[in-house]
Order: structure tokens, then sequence, then C-alpha cells
């Protein structure tokens, strides 16, 4: 039995890969390659010294993805794939509708023909939307702002009618909260496609050359440094999440949601510091007024994630910068793309 992975080659997808295989699962991995690289899975292969089967196809693709279904026998679905870009979202909001929407229907109508009901849904702490306190917990309201976190509230909530319809199915709906930091091998890690949309990356980029100053939008906000704080995860503890999320899913029905966070939170200022000393480089940046909608301070709640999953992050500030800056260095172009070579169906 083995485990798929839609979206895969992503960055997320990728880190959980090589926790799957060191873990000793057998996985299928899906990917469209829209926002991805095949390299990533080759270099996945490489640092666990596994071999698994990857399709470059479309989740919208229905007959490739039954195929798919058909040839392995799947036991549980690990759902990345979808766009996730906050700003494009807000420029082309129909793109994002459409597809994050229809390619999840697709796949769970696969899953369900094919007898396969047990599914990880990667959410995102942006269903919170303008929290009215932290840490938030998963009971906090839901209200995204944007329609990158409206298509996941939405997907959110089919999921919980679909498990509502057809009892037998197993959910586990994971909130990320600021994913950063890479593999410790550094041969993978964030590849972002154009001008990074989020602050660590960002911060990598300028200070391996490639960009050349970080905007701090708004130095007047009431934290320690005025900058806004978030809460930073390291990739691999968060790929460690799904590990003990898939466990939980085998002994349980219904819907569950889980926070994955640190439980604290890094001011901008303090996450430019921390790289400046893990990489030994400058980090110049300038201060540039508040963007509408953002909040001072937001952090999760971890409990429910430590009670139920026995699980908790483990990296801290330190370790975060160290592997991001590693990968970075190591990689200062991101992955070098061959042409890829996909299993025909």
């Amino acid at each position: 039995m083995a485990i798929l992975v839609t979206g895969g080659a992503g960055y997320i997808g990728s880190h959980t890969c090589v926790e799957l295989l060191n873990a000793g699962f057998d996985i299928v991995v899906v990917d469209n390659l829209s926002n991805s690289h095949p390299e990533a899975l080759k270099r996945v292969s490489e640092i666990t010294n596994s071999t698994f089967p990857s399709y470059f196809i479309d989740l919208m693709d229905r007959e490739s993805l039954d195929q798919v279904f058909q040839e392995h026998e799947i036991e549980a679905v690990i759902h990345f794939a979808g766009l996730k870009a906050v700003g494009e979202s807000v420029q082309n909001p129909l793109k994002y509708y459409h597809y994050n929407l229809m390619s999840t229907t697709t796949l769970c109508e696969v899953m369900e023909k094919n007898g396969v009901r047990q599914m990880l849904f990667s959410s995102s702490a942006t269903v919170y939307g303008l929290p009215k306190q932290v840490p938030i917990d998963e009971s906090a309201p839901i209200g995204a702002v944007n329609p990158y976190g409206r298509t996941k509230q939405m997907i959110e909530q089919m999921l919980q009618d679909l498990s509502a319809a057809s009892p037998e199915w197993s959910v586990g709906i994971l909130r990320y909260f600021n994913p950063v930091g890479a593999h410790e091998s550094g041969r993978i890690g964030e590849d972002p496609n154009g001008i990074p949309n989020n602050l660590v990356p960002y911060i990598a980029q300028v200070a391996v050359g490639r960009l050349t100053e970080v905007s701090v939008y708004g130095d007047d906000y009431d934290t320690v440094d005025g900058t806004g704080v978030r809460d930073y995860i390291h990739v691999v503890d968060l790929a460690d999440g799904h590990l003990r999320a898939l466990v939980k899913l085998a002994h349980v029905r219904g819907v569950h949601t889980y926070n994955l966070g640190t439980g604290r939170g890094y001011s901008v200022l303090e996450m430019i510091s921390a790289f400046q000393q893990a990489s030994g480089r400058p980090v110049p940046y300038r201060i540039a007024d508040r963007r509408p909608g953002d909040i001072a301070v937001c952090y999760a709640d971890t409990k429910k994630a430590l009670e139920e999953l026995d699980w908790r992050a483990e990296r801290g500030i330190d370790e975060m910068c160290r592997d991001t800056w590693r990968w970075q260095s190591m990689n200062p172009r991101g992955y070098k793309v061959p042409e890829p070579v996909a299993q025909r169906l």
C-alpha cells in the first residue's frame, strides 16, 4: 500500500516525501510541475536512496488520475497540489477558484471511485483571516480575506460535507503557519517562481545577491521592535506533522483539524538579524508603509496537535535560518530544471 502525494515536487511536498520514505512508507507522486521542479524529486530519491513512481499529470485530468489509482494500491492521499500565491489570487481570482476547487473535487471523486477515503489536506492559517486574538486555536472563527485563502476555506467545508455524507471518510485538515527552512542536506528547499512572496526566501535571495534589499512593511506596530510578528515553522517539522497526522487518520473517522506552527512568533527584524548571523552576509532593508490587511501579531496555539498527534515543532529560528541559507548558498539560482521524463500512462 502506498501514499499518494499530490504536489509532491513542491516545497512542502518534497520534504514530506523525504520523511515518508525515511519512515518506511511507499509513495506515489502526482505533480503538474506548474510551480515545482522535477529535479526536486530526483534529489528526494538521492537523499533517501529510494525510488518511487512519479506522474507529471494534472489533477483535473480525470482519466490519467484514475489510471494512477488503478496502477497502484493507494492507502491514503496527502493533498498539497494547488495554486498558492496570495497576490496572484487577488489579481486573477477565477483562476484560483477554478483550479483549486475543481482539482480537489476531481481528486475526491476519483478517490471515492477507487475506495480510498483517507486524505490529509494542506490548508493554511490564512483561513483565519484577521484574528481577534492570539494565540489562534482551531476553534477560532474563520474568514479568509483573499481568494487564495477562501479556496482553502471552501475546500475545508467541502471535505466536512463529504465526511458528513460518507462517514467512512477520514480527513485531516492541517493549517500551516509560515513554513521556512530546508532539508539539512541543502539539496532540496524553497525555489519560488519569480520574486518570492514570502519573507524568508526573499531575505535569502537578498543575502545571496539576487535581490537588493528587503522591504519591511511597517515599523510602528505594538510589537517588540515595531515590525510584524509571525509564527515561522521549519519545513521538516511541518513534514513530520504530516506523518503524525497520517498515523492518526488510520484509526479515526471524520474530519480532524490541526494547527501546525511553533506557538511563538518572531518579528521581521528578528528574522533579518538571525539570517545575517546564520549566513554571515548583510541583509539590507528599508522601512515601507504598512500593507492593507496586515496585522501586528499572528501565531498558533498548538496544544491540540501535541495532545492528539504527539507532535510539536523541534527546530528554532537559528536552524530555520541556517538550513535556508545552506539551501540558498548551495543553489543560488534554485533548481536547474532538466526536461521532465514522465512515466507514461
